[in-house]
Parts: C-alpha cells; structure tokens; sequence
C-alpha cells in the first residue's frame, strides 16, 4: 500500500472517511515489526502525502482538522535493516507513541525480567533509552508519549526461593503465555493476601511478586508515578495507557491523572 501512489490515496481517504463516519479525533498508524529499508521510505512519503490530505480536507467542511499519530517500536534503531524516517515523523507528525513494554516475556526468555522496564543497568531494553534515542535520531521530546502498560506477565520459578528479577524460569504461569490484566493480578494478590509481598524496584521501575512458582510481573502505583514523573521531567508529550479496561477500580488511571 505504502509503496504505491494510488494505494496510498485510496487508504488515506478511506481511513479519514472512517475517522469522519465515527467521530474520532484522529488517526493512529501501528505498524512495527520487520520493516525494511524501503518500507521506513515509503513510510515517511505516506505521512506526507496523509499531512496533505488532513490539512486541505476541512477547508471544505466545518470539521476540526484530525490529529495524525503513529504507534512505534521502542527504538528507531530496533528494526534492521530499516530505520523510522524521522524527519518525516517530526515534520507531519502530531505525536508519536513509543511502545516501551514487551522487553522481555515468559515465552522469550528463561529469566524473569521487567517487561516494561523504564531503566536497565544490565542492557538496552528500556523505555529510557527508547526515548534517549529517539530524540538522539531527531525527534522533539514533545513529540514523545510514553507507554503505560496496564498489564503483566507470569513466568514459573524453578525455585521459589530464588526471586528476584533475573531468576531462573521455565515458561509462563497462570495463562497459557503469561499474561496477565492489572485487575487480574490485583485479584490473585487479594486472594493469597496473607503469603504475598509485593516487591517494586526501582532500579528497573517494576513491581513484582511470588504466588507459589508464580513470579508476576507488572507495574503497580509505585512505578506508574515513577514513569508519569519521568515522562514530566524529559518534557514528553504525555503518556498513553494499553489499555484502559485492565485497570482495577481505576487504581492506576486515578494515580496518573493526578500527578
């Protein structure tokens, strides 16, 4: 679609139609894995040619001009052998939403670890440096959202007693790969609240805790505030939530909402 003129006019005027048909706001392109080189220059013709259309299409109609978004990987380094057309991006571009969890999951690795890790002192998987990056590569700081992930993964322990992040492990717990909504972790804890202690570390900014061989992993309050601080102190657009409905009782909404 991308690479082709006609394609591209067909899809742009499709999706506003659909933007248009349904109220929205705007328009939010995902489109991550296994790019190539001519794909990212594709890309960046596509938000042009979209930035065209979006700002020429109210001129006749009393609608608000749509916002134009794009959900992206962590890094514009983390795809190989393509790299995002950054200045494409800043230049047509309303925001971009930097994708900062699925560092590490039960089904990729025999390690526990913070999925969606703000820090890592071991490596770069980390939304910090995501973000570094991507303003390294070109992009305004104001242009960034940061991703709020409103969920976690469980990995089973070969030792219970050896917990901490990094411990050896064999594969997801709980759900057939891992994964858990925040409302379903904060239920297991209530459940086995007397045998459980949830743990927040902040030198990855995680919170996680052990419910038998289950090791879970997830952001709780305490690393919320922590990345809605960090998103402040960068002076990032704002932050994003994945996604709203996994919230328990609007625990983690509140939180952010109010820093």
């Amino acid at each position: 679609m991308a690479a082709n003129s006609s394609y591209r006019k067909y899809f742009i005027d499709s999706s506003m139609k659909i933007a248009r048909l349904y109220g929205f706001g705007g328009l939010d392109l995902a489109w991550i894995p296994g790019l190539s080189s001519s794909d990212m220059t594709n890309m960046g013709t596509l938000f042009q040619n979209w930035r065209t259309a979006i700002e020429s299409e109210p001129r006749n109609s009393s609608q608000p001009q749509l916002i134009l978004t794009a959900r992206v990987d962590y890094t514009p380094k983390g795809i190989r052998p393509g790299s995002y057309p950054t200045q494409s991006m800043q230049q047509y571009l309303d925001w971009i939403h930097v994708q900062g969890t699925e560092y590490y999951t039960p089904q990729t690795s025999n390690f526990t670890g913070a999925h969606a890790a703000l820090y890592n002192p071991t490596g770069i998987l980390s939304a910090d440096y995501g973000i570094n990056t991507w303003i390294e590569g070109g992009l305004s700081a104001n242009k960034l959202v940061l991703s709020l992930p409103y969920y976690g993964y469980a990995w089973t322990l070969v030792n219970p007693d050896d917990n901490g992040i990094g411990a050896p492990a064999i594969g997801p717990a709980i759900t057939k790969d891992g994964f858990m909504r925040y409302s379903g972790i904060k239920d297991r804890i209530r459940q086995n609240a007397s045998s459980v202690k949830v743990v927040y570390d902040a030198t990855y900014v995680v919170n996680y805790c052990t419910i038998g061989t289950a090791w879970i992993g997830f952001d709780d309050v305490e690393a919320v505030k922590a990345k809605v601080f960090y998103a402040k102190e960068k002076g990032l657009r704002g932050y994003y939530v994945w996604e709203v409905p996994y919230d328990y009782n609007w625990v983690l909404s509140e939180v952010a909402g109010k820093l």
